[in-house]
């Protein structure tokens, strides 16, 4: 795995998030017919909050980013994107699985929504995500905190 590493993120990265959605998101997009070039930057800008965002790095560089947003009963794991190159590389397993850990602590639900037919929704599924609902084009998963047993 490479050398990686996490940073909150700030206003400052909100065009190099939207880029990396447009890329990492098109074939999805595409497949779905929902692909538009303006429109998928777009949204990302409109709900980007830096507050509760992390931007990944590999040496250094911009390489993805992800949110987990608080909302009233469970915190949405949300723009959870690695650049393409990076895919398959245990980053993004890293960096979910620590999110997770830190849910799991807090005692809090995780919930998320992803394209249908994306291969992200294996990734999610191996992590405990199990699905809640699903329309046409969305997924939308659920996952249970895990409480660690102590030893007797």
């Amino acid at each position: 795995m490479a050398d990686w590493g996490m940073r909150p993120a700030s206003v400052a990265d909100v065009e190099a998030v939207a880029e990396l959605r447009a890329v990492v998101m098109r074939a999805d997009l595409e497949r779905l017919g929902r692909y538009d070039e303006q429109r998928v930057r777009q949204r990302l800008r409109n709900g980007f909050a830096p507050a509760h965002t992390w931007v990944i790095e590999v040496g250094g560089a911009f390489a993805g980013c992800v949110a987990l947003r608080p909302a009233e009963d469970a915190h949405w794991l949300e723009h959870f994107y690695l650049a393409p190159h990076l895919q398959g590389s245990g980053i993004g397993t890293a960096v979910l699985r620590g999110l997770l850990e830190r849910c799991d602590r807090e005692g809090t639900l995780v919930r998320l929504d992803v394209l249908q037919g994306s291969p992200a929704r294996r990734l999610y599924e191996r992590h405990g995500f199990v699905l809640e609902t699903e329309d046409p084009v969305d997924v939308f998963m659920v996952r249970e905190p895990v409480v660690a047993v102590a030893d007797a």
